[in-house]
Order: C-alpha cells, then structure tokens, then sequence
C-alpha cells in the first residue's frame, strides 16, 4: 500500500523557510497590482514578522519590486521569468493550441486547459474572442476544483487514494457547505462515467455554464484538464449535455493522439473511447467511508 505523505512538520527534507517563501509569491494574483506586508500576511496566514523579513528577502533577490510611495511590492521581472520558462516547457499548452481555437470558433465558448495549484485549477492556455462575452478568465486565472467543470474533470481523473485525499483536504476547506459540494462532485462522477465529461452548470458562477474533460499522459505530468464554457444563456444544460460536451471529449482524444501517437486509443472523426469510473447502483461509489 502506498504510505501516506509526510506532513511538512515531521519531514526532515521539507524546508520550511522555502516554503513560506514562494507561499508569499503565490499570494500575488493576476488582478493584483501591489501588495503590502499586511495584506500579504493575511492571504498567507504567516505573522506580519515573518513577512516583513520574507519581503526583504525577496526583494534583495529580485523577485519583488518594492514601491516605497505605497509601502508595498509587486512581482519582479525574475518571479514572471518563472512563470514564463514554466509555461514555454508545457508541450501539451502549445500542441493544444489550435485545437482550442478550433473548438472556441465552432461553440463561441471559450476554451481553456488548466493544471492543479492546491484546491484551484489554474489556467496556462486560453482560447476566447471578442464573441465569448461573459467569461473574462486568461492566463494565470484560477477556479476551484470542486464547483467547476475543469476542476472536477481533473478530479475524477485521478487515482482513488489520490481522489480521496484531495475531497478530504476540499472538506476540511469547504466546512457546512461539504455536503452541497460533495453532492455535486458525485453526479459529476456519473456524469464522466456516462458522457466522459464534468458539468458545473452554475455551480461555480451562477451565470457561467462549462464542461470539464480530463487529459491524463504517460510522462509522469497532469493529470491535465480542459474546459469549455460560456454563459447561461448561451449554453444551456441540453447543449452543455448533447453538444458542448461531445465535442470537448473529441479534442482531447485528439490531443491525446496528437501527443503520444497512441491510434489505439480513438481516432479523428470518430467517436472517442471513454474509460468508464466505477459505479455501484447507478450512483458512483464513495472514494473513502469516511467522506460523507
């Protein structure tokens, strides 16, 4: 059986520091203009201290620029440098790109792939144009796993332990809101085990429609997911279900095949093979008991 991960307090090889370091990073957003220590230790939950001696750090090593005026700092030139050289190795953005673009001019949707950051999935391609009105999301966007399409295709993507570990840490996020969420996480299991795709119809925006579709490789990276949605009024659940959600299915499997040349597993023009998720009684089966 495969051990459990050790927690950061019990491992010897986890550096602490470090970690709190890149969290002060990851508390930039991409609507965020500047930030000050004090709105920083609030996102991070570390004492203002703290922040105060990781800011001066960064700062002297070119990933914050501070702005004296403001008191406060915004990412450096070596931070995006980061973020760039990241997004230039993900082959699968780039080989995507067409057919996202593709899927965007036939749906007017707007298409994205995104990857897993903790409880979000965040965006590292966006196709949409000026027609997708209604779904401003772009590059470095996030979304949460749990209520939306992208998220719960990723979910259901993954291994069971995997599965159940992340709806434990959701639960423990989520609080009286869990059984709402879990409710709507499972039908988006039967949902993948019928259709091949996830639903969020308003579950995440109340104004936004979107399908999920995992893409799992075997390099080692991902699972990976895409989406495709656009406004309620303009995708409805009937076309989410009989058309949008078909169609995103197709392109991934495309991409799939573009990607590891693997015929066997679909062909262009045809309809996708689906791997079926385990269901017991028409309902799909609790990842662990004790997640309820």
């Amino acid at each position: 059986m495969k051990r459990p991960p050790k927690k950061p307090a019990t491992d010897r090889s986890f550096v602490i520091a470090l970690s709190r370091g890149l969290d002060v990073l990851r508390a930039f957003r991409p609507s965020d203009g500047l930030l000050g220590n004090q709105e920083i230790a609030a996102r991070t939950n570390l004492p203002k201290p703290t922040i105060s001696r990781l800011t001066y750090t960064l700062t002297k090593l070119g990933y914050l620029t501070p702005v004296p005026r403001f008191e406060k700092y915004q990412l450096a030139p070596a931070a995006m440098a980061l973020g760039y050289s990241a997004l230039a190795n993900m082959g699968v953005r780039h080989l995507s790109d067409p057919y996202r673009d593709q899927l965007m001019r036939e749906t007017g949707g707007a298409v994205a792939i995104g990857a897993r950051d903790r409880l979000s999935m965040i965006y590292f391609g966006q196709s949409r144009s000026e027609l997708t009105v209604g779904v401003l999301l772009d590059v470095g966007s996030r979304v949460p796993i749990a209520t939306s399409a992208m998220g719960r295709a990723y979910l259901w993507a993954l291994p069971d332990e995997e599965r159940a570990t992340l709806m434990r840490e959701i639960k423990e996020h989520t609080g009286p809101n869990w059984p709402k969420i879990r409710d709507g996480i499972e039908r988006a299991g039967e949902c993948v085990a019928k259709h091949g795709f996830a639903m969020s119809a308003g579950e995440w925006h109340s104004d936004i429609h979107a399908v999920g579709v995992a893409l799992k490789l075997n390099d080692g990276t991902g699972p990976y997911a895409f989406n495709c949605g656009a406004p309620a009024f303009k995708f409805s659940e009937v076309l989410l279900k009989n058309d949008i959600g078909p169609r995103l299915v197709a392109m991934v499997r495309n991409i799939e095949i573009a990607m590891t040349g693997s015929i066997g597993r679909g062909t262009l023009g045809k309809e996708p093979v689906v791997k079926k998720v385990k269901t017991t009684g028409g309902k799909v089966t609790r990842i662990a008991e004790g997640i309820r």
